[in-house]
């Protein structure tokens, strides 16, 4: 079983930055993609940056040039930089493992989330 335990969620002021890390533990093979969903209250689960094994990533046109991702695939670690936060970034921030091969076979697999808070 794959668990995903994020962190560096917080209050931030406008304009600030933070950044979020996502660990992987358990007995994983390879993991095919890392990314990072984000919900609001009230809004649905939407896909904010992505980045897969070979370092090919996708960014939300809403965070593109004021976020980054990046992952050590030997520690199966992603991190989100977040840059020039705005308010509307406020959300919960969930961690994703997609494709991710262990003794079990082939499956997706979240994490439980970390709140980020854009305010003055």
């Amino acid at each position: 079983q794959v668990q995903l335990v994020e962190s560096g969620g917080g209050l931030v002021q406008p304009g600030g930055s933070l950044r979020l890390s996502c660990a992987a533990s358990g007995n994983i093979f390879r993991i095919n993609a890392m990314g990072w969903y984000r919900q609001a209250p009230g809004k649905q689960r939407d896909l904010v940056a992505q980045i897969t094994s070979n370092s090919i990533t996708y960014y939300a046109a809403s965070v593109k040039g004021r976020f980054t991702i990046s992952r050590d695939n030997a520690n199966n670690t992603v991190y989100l930089e977040m840059n020039s936060l705005k308010a509307e970034d406020t959300a919960v921030y969930y961690c994703n493992a997609e494709g991710a091969v262990t003794k079990i076979g082939l499956m997706d697999y979240w994490g439980k989330g970390t709140l980020v808070t854009v305010s003055s």
